[in-house]
């Protein structure tokens, strides 16, 4: 009897002939075993904010473990204490109420339910639907997937969705009222009264956005006066306001949360991915003091939790990844390093086949179209992105590719670059200079 290779025992997300196996990472580089480098361009969907094996992290996690791991829920422990008064110290004001939970998914799913209390204890229970945006990605379990547009990795589960309305995206290039902006008067931000008003104020909860889209449509972010707009309608309906904070939370977008850029204070934040870098599972969904107050006014508990929320270990090396960011002033590297790489990469727009280069930070998006003046998007079956991502991966680059559908739920081509927040002028470099050569490739392969 053959005995089978050791990744037969896994169910994996995607089918493919070879699976690399990474054996290190360090600083932005991953290395396989079979000797392999890779710049890490996409810090793991946008997750490793100070690189790969840092050893402070490796030693703060060693010395929590040698103590208390995971404790009962009915006890706190001085790491959740200090790494919510961590993350107060970094949340616009007000936002002071940390629940720890162990990903995004979880945060956002926590998120719609504290609305639903709020509105519970507030005296509305009719309120329960939450609105959100087509183009957008809250998560994978069914609520937060409910809230999600992203439509091809909703389609297998619409028979356990909830019936939540969407609007469009801010997406100003491709514009879906042909609008250009300010004379659109923010139609797209305007159209949240609309739905507001067609499906009911008394049955909204919720308006949920990511401030600066991830994966979706990679790195498209709204005009200057847009979440002020959005802000003013929720408070005008007694709407609460949930900024997914997930991909851009602590630090990746040049500063400590994304929706800072808008001067704009939603009521609950969700944060995920850069909380821990990576080093361990967490993530947290931060609350209004007006959001907790409301509830605890008249109830003593939020009926909901996760077994390895606020768990002492991912809390302790958590906190260490916060501290080590706030040291080697890594927001404002991310800010710095983030305008070079768009700067160094804009030139490719001038390519037939680039439509946008754009992003703040280091959160950057690529798209690419078929025809450049009529924005046509390329037919799904040539498989444009996936070109992209590999060719730059035979490079030994690694971005992210762009989920489908960014257009119109079906069409459109994108990736993602987020290398992490340590990454060096140099390196930055390299990046853009593979990149540039992995899209011109593209181009003369497409044709063009």
């Amino acid at each position: 009897m053959v005995e089978a290779q050791t990744e037969d025992y896994i169910f994996h997300r995607v089918l493919k002939q070879k699976w690399q196996q990474i054996e290190r990472g360090e600083g932005v580089y991953l290395f396989d075993t079979e000797g392999n480098r890779y710049i890490d361009a996409c810090a793991g969907v946008h997750v490793v904010s100070i690189g790969h094996g840092v050893k402070e992290i490796a030693d703060a996690m060693h010395e929590q473990a040698s103590q208390v791991c995971f404790t009962y829920s009915r006890f706190l422990t001085q790491p959740q204490i200090d790494l919510a008064q961590k993350i107060d110290n970094l949340a616009p004001d007000g936002l002071s109420k940390v629940f720890f939970v162990s990903g995004g998914s979880e945060a956002t799913e926590a998120a719609m339910k504290m609305a639903r209390k709020y509105h519970l204890e507030t005296g509305n229970p009719k309120k329960y639907k939450v609105i959100s945006r087509w183009q957008s990605w809250h998560g994978n379990t069914i609520g937060a997937l409910s809230m999600s547009g992203r439509t091809p990795w909703r389609e297998d589960y619409i028979p356990y969705l909830l019936d939540f309305p969407h609007i469009p995206a801010p997406y100003c290039y491709r514009c879906p009222y042909g609008k250009e902006y300010p004379d659109c008067h923010l139609t797209c931000a305007e159209e949240l009264e609309r739905v507001i008003h067609q499906e009911g104020s008394e049955y909204i909860s919720a308006f949920i956005a990511e401030p600066i889209l991830g994966t979706s449509a990679a790195a498209v972010a709204p005009p200057p006066d847009y979440y002020p707009i959005i802000r003013e309608i929720c408070d005008r309906h007694n709407i609460v306001m949930i900024v997914d904070e997930v991909v851009t939370g602590f630090g990746r977008t040049g500063v400590n949360f994304a929706i800072e850029h808008w001067d704009v204070v939603p009521d609950i934040m969700t944060t995920g991915k850069g909380l821990s870098s990576g080093y361990t599972p967490i993530a947290a969904t931060i609350a209004h003091e007006k959001i907790y107050d409301a509830i605890y006014n008249k109830s003593n508990a939020f009926v909901h939790g996760h077994t390895y929320g606020g768990n002492p270990l991912s809390c302790a090396v958590a906190l260490a990844v916060q501290n080590y960011i706030e040291k080697h002033d890594l927001v404002s590297q991310c800010a710095q390093m983030g305008d070079l790489m768009l700067e160094k990469l804009a030139p490719l727009q001038e390519l037939p086949i680039v439509a946008e280069v754009r992003g703040k930070g280091l959160l950057i998006g690529v798209e690419f179209v078929a025809d450049k003046e009529k924005r046509t998007p390329f037919d799904p079956s040539k498989g444009v992105t996936s070109m992209a991502v590999d060719l730059a991966f035979e490079s030994g680059v690694l971005v992210m590719p762009g989920a489908p559908g960014l257009v119109d739920g079906v069409a459109g081509d994108h990736i993602a670059i987020s290398p992490p927040f340590t990454v060096t002028e140099s390196e930055v470099l390299e990046i853009v200079d593979v990149l540039t050569d992995t899209i011109a490739e593209l181009s003369n392969r497409l044709g063009y």
